[in-house]
């Protein structure tokens, strides 16, 4: 299986529904899973495979709290990543970012995006406060959970 061909199917799995896709070739078994972390190439001959440990599972949260992962600590809010990716503090490399520290916000602002497999995820407020610190930088790769910005 050649690189193109690789990423004509990730590109087709991106502009699609599909959560999951195995593709068998040449003695070889391609697998791709919108869970970041969880896709692997893999031999067919039975080796064994190195794969990342199954997050444990979380209880069903609300679709605000699905949007972006939330530390609060009194009056203190850590927005954290939603999911692994690359973090864009601003709507393209021209514009200026979504928020700066000292900003007021609402909630529902969007503070930054997240992109994974070529989707961009907004990470928003979820309560009033103001911006007082950003730990990431746009173009940095980011860990589900990891802290991005501080509302207080």
């Amino acid at each position: 299986m050649t690189l193109d061909e690789i990423k004509a199917l990730i590109d087709a799995m991106s502009t699609s529904d599909l959560v999951e896709v195995e593709i068998n070739k040449d003695g070889w078994t391609l697998r791709l899973t919108r869970d970041a972390g969880n896709s692997a190439f893999t031999p067919s001959t039975g080796e064994a495979r190195a794969r990342p440990p199954a997050a444990p599972a979380r209880p069903e949260s609300s679709p605000r709290e699905s949007a972006s992962s939330v530390e609060s600590t009194g009056s203190t809010t850590d927005v954290s990543a939603p999911l692994s990716g690359v973090v864009y503090l601003g709507p393209s490399p021209d514009a200026p970012p979504f928020v700066a520290v000292g900003q007021k916000v609402t909630s529902g602002t969007t503070l930054c995006t997240v992109e994974a497999m070529k989707m961009f995820n907004p990470v928003t407020a979820e309560r009033d406060g103001v911006v007082e610190a950003v730990f990431v930088s746009t173009g940095d790769e980011v860990a589900a959970g990891q802290p991005l910005l501080r509302i207080v």
